[in-house]
């Protein structure tokens, strides 16, 4: 499965773009004095940012927890699982480094700017710019590699479709050549009937002769022929086994 198509990539695309937003939002704040009405409201508001962007991260490890039980049957594996891990850690920590920032500045009102400072300072040690690049370039990685592994699946399928090909050609060649060959044999068939025929017609006329020339002799003519053929019979028969 794509990227594109990987719910896992698409809810990390919206909780990626809640989460610069509520950056965007965190430093318009910080700009603000303290003494300014506007930065209450800014700051109930950044609260419940930070608490629905928490909420959608927990949902979303929830969803990489059950992918783990058996990371086969959703196409990905333990790298993927880890960078997916990674990716909701560091961004819980963000939204939580910000949230501290913020609650901080509600409590001190002005007067505990050192506290607030140094958490500032935290958050901006996170390495975000690295790790969404970093993160970028895994998912760039990945995407290639589903590319490359899609264009391989198709050439073998490819290369499948033309060996059935090959096999459907043959088969048909042994086909056209087993049908000229009944051709063939039918042919004979017909001429050998059609001799067959011609012969058993000669018969019958030779049959008739016969049977003409016999009625014609007469009881001695018939005599003498059967006395004629016995003789001619004895003659062939010690010319072939006598001498």
């Amino acid at each position: 499965m794509s990227s594109a198509q990987d719910p896992f990539y698409i809810v990390k695309e919206e909780i990626q773009g809640s989460i610069d937003k509520l950056q965007s939002t965190f430093h318009q704040w910080e700009r603000i004095p303290h003494e300014i009405g506007e930065k209450v409201h800014m700051t109930k508001e950044l609260l419940a940012a930070c608490e629905s962007v928490v909420w959608q991260v927990d949902e979303l490890d929830k969803t990489i927890a059950v992918a783990a039980r058996d990371p086969s049957w959703y196409g990905i594996d333990e790298v993927e699982l880890e960078k997916r891990k990674r990716w909701t850690s560091t961004a819980r920590t963000q939204v939580s480094n910000m949230k501290k920032v913020v609650v901080a500045g509600e409590d001190s009102n002005g007067t505990g700017s050192a506290s607030v400072s140094g958490m500032r300072r935290e958050l901006m040690r996170l390495p975000n710019s690295h790790q969404n690049n970093q993160y970028a370039r895994d998912e760039d990685d990945f995407i290639q590699s589903e590319s490359d592994r899609q264009l391989l699946l198709i050439k073998q399928q490819d290369d499948e479709l033309d060996e059935l090909s090959a096999s459907v050609e043959r088969i048909g060649g042994v086909g056209l050549t087993i049908h000229e060959e009944l051709l063939s044999q039918e042919k004979i068939i017909d001429d050998l009937g059609t001799e067959m025929d011609g012969t058993s017609n000669r018969l019958d006329f030779v049959q008739k002769k016969v049977a003409m020339v016999m009625k014609k002799a007469g009881a001695k003519g018939q005599i003498m022929m059967i006395l004629f053929l016995v003789v001619l019979f004895i003659v062939l028969f010690v010319l072939v086994f006598l001498t």
